[in-house]
């Protein structure tokens, strides 16, 4: 029973250990989100091409994703020239509502759910909002978890507000 015990919990730290995929792939992972209209679904091959991307995973209930969707807006100018996805699995009424609160279709957003649940473990997300950076070349350039400064997000991105 000690031995039994003893090689289920090696196991189970081993498991732990493993690299997440968003490490061992660290390009920007195929996502297919249903889009507002409730018929559009938009892909990774629908970005733009060379040019840099903020993904935020987010829940429309959620706080601190409020704020950062309200701080990002406030700041929108400094995101001209880099694409900004934002996703979420929650129903997608919540979904709706967020985006025509915080009036998201003037702005260059791409709001979607997150329908088949491919993000969440991609990532290994703990906490929201998840912001995951790429830069022109699709590559990871760094993932934050929680509220983050604008500025924060600029920076990582080579770029000042």
């Amino acid at each position: 029973m000690v031995v039994s015990l003893f090689f289920t919990l090696a196991a189970f730290s081993q498991a732990d250990s493993i690299t997440p995929a968003y490490l061992k792939f660290p390009t920007i992972p195929p996502f297919e989100l249903l889009q507002i209209d409730s018929t559009t679904i938009f892909t990774k091959a629908e970005l733009k091409k060379s040019q840099p991307l903020l993904l935020m995973y987010f829940s429309p209930d959620c706080e601190h994703c409020q704020h950062q969707t309200e701080d990002l807006l406030k700041e929108i100018r400094s995101f001209k020239k880099i694409q900004i996805v934002m996703a979420t699995y929650q129903p997608f009424e919540s979904m709706t509502r967020f985006f025509e609160k915080y009036k998201l279709g003037k702005y260059n957003i791409h709001v979607g759910r997150d329908s088949k649940f491919v993000l969440p473990p991609f990532f290994r997300m703990q906490s929201l909002p998840y912001l995951a950076l790429y830069d022109k070349k699709g590559q990871l350039i760094t993932t934050f978890e929680g509220n983050q400064k604008v500025n924060k997000i600029l920076k990582a991105f080579g770029k000042e507000n």
